[in-house]
């Protein structure tokens, strides 16, 4: 699958090893941009909209492998042998999964509060029930779509998030495809040990990355280290950007 693309070639040294970003559920390739920002002094980048998000195509599939191999043929597209991988919640297990497709094309992983897991919840009815809801409303602005919203989810930051993928009346993420694939993006196959250098990095308050997953982890990613982010939930590199790119940055040793 041909992927949405953004590159970004700022640095004194281009022929530096690229980092691809990897966004999460709901998002599109500007969600990691502060990292973006951060980084591309250092790195070529290249961010991409996952299938069934942003201006990348459509397609009724969301199991990891498919859309861990359209990143692979997206660098392949770009001439991109070997990169390093940043991916947040379902970007990460998309990184994860390409060590198991090309791990020989994978120099290091950074994981943004996501293990590798089969969570067995739903975290993202609510989500759902006021992404339907605007668009039964038949709005067009933004701030009428978050009115809407607010009847269903708490969190302005969570509307404001989403609103990001709203345009002109029209969500940009395929929200039927989303919906019908939720157990398998929930879900998780167990991949070969990839024993390249891993960081993962946890929001202090968020559930997803917790010591219950640290056999799990370890399993699968034998070299991981891990970094916590006091004060943080789900969405860290949003909240605490400068810790997180901090972070970052030293495992890159940048």
């Amino acid at each position: 699958m041909n992927l949405n693309t953004r590159l970004q070639t700022e640095q004194s040294n281009p022929e530096a090893l690229p980092i691809l970003l990897i966004h999460g559920l709901f998002g599109s390739l500007d969600n990691l941009g502060v990292l973006a920002r951060g980084l591309k002094a250092d790195r070529p980048l290249i961010q991409v909209d996952v299938r069934n998000h942003g201006l990348s195509p459509r397609s009724d599939e969301m199991a990891y492998r498919e859309m861990a191999q359209d990143m692979l043929e997206t660098l392949d597209a770009h001439g991109i042998d070997k990169v390093t991988v940043i991916g947040h919640s379902m970007g990460g297990k998309i990184a994860m999964t390409m060590t198991a497709l090309a791990p020989e094309r994978i120099e290091q992983l950074v994981l943004i509060d996501i293990a590798p897991v089969d969570y067995c919840t739903r975290r993202h009815d609510e989500i759902f029930a006021a992404v339907k809801a605007v668009t039964e409303a038949n709005v067009r602005l933004r701030s009428e779509a978050a009115n809407v919203m607010r009847s269903f989810i708490a969190e302005e930051g969570v509307i404001q998030f989403l609103l990001k993928s709203f345009h002109e009346g029209e969500w940009r993420f395929n929200v039927p495809a989303l919906w019908n694939n939720y157990a398998t993006i929930s879900g998780w196959e167990t991949v070969p040990a990839w024993h390249g250098p891993a960081l993962f990095i946890r929001g202090e308050l968020s559930p997803y990355l917790d010591d219950i997953h640290r056999d799990a982890l370890l399993a699968q990613f034998p070299q991981a280290r891990a970094h916590v982010i006091a004060g943080a939930g789900h969405w860290v590199h949003a909240e605490k950007p400068d810790a997180v790119l901090r972070a970052v940055r030293r495992f890159l040793a940048l």
